[in-house]
């Protein structure tokens, strides 16, 4: 991932997401059946996945992330030296 200040435009369009998730999910709730509703709406159905999503997201912010090779330092063979340059063939 770069490593770029995060402007406007990224706030935005998460925020966008997010309510075209939301929108999504209630608009799915309303085809399921009464019963299957009750559920959704009756019991901590919600608060379980607003807890799982939450927990995954600092998950995933907190982890580590792995280093990226650097472009600019020249390439090693596996003894650890660098590569000698090869004749043309001229």
């Amino acid at each position: 991932m770069a490593d770029r200040p995060v402007g406007l435009r990224d706030v935005l369009l998460l925020a966008g997401a997010c309510v075209v998730v939301v929108l999504g999910a209630a608009i799915l709730t309303s085809f399921l059946p009464a019963n299957a509703q009750e559920v959704v709406f009756r019991t901590p159905l919600l608060i379980g996945v607003l807890i799982g999503g939450t927990a995954l997201a600092l998950w995933r912010i907190a982890r580590p992330r792995p280093q990226a090779p650097d472009a600019s330092a020249p390439a090693r063979d596996e003894a650890g030296a660098e590569p000698q340059d090869r004749p043309t063939g001229g």
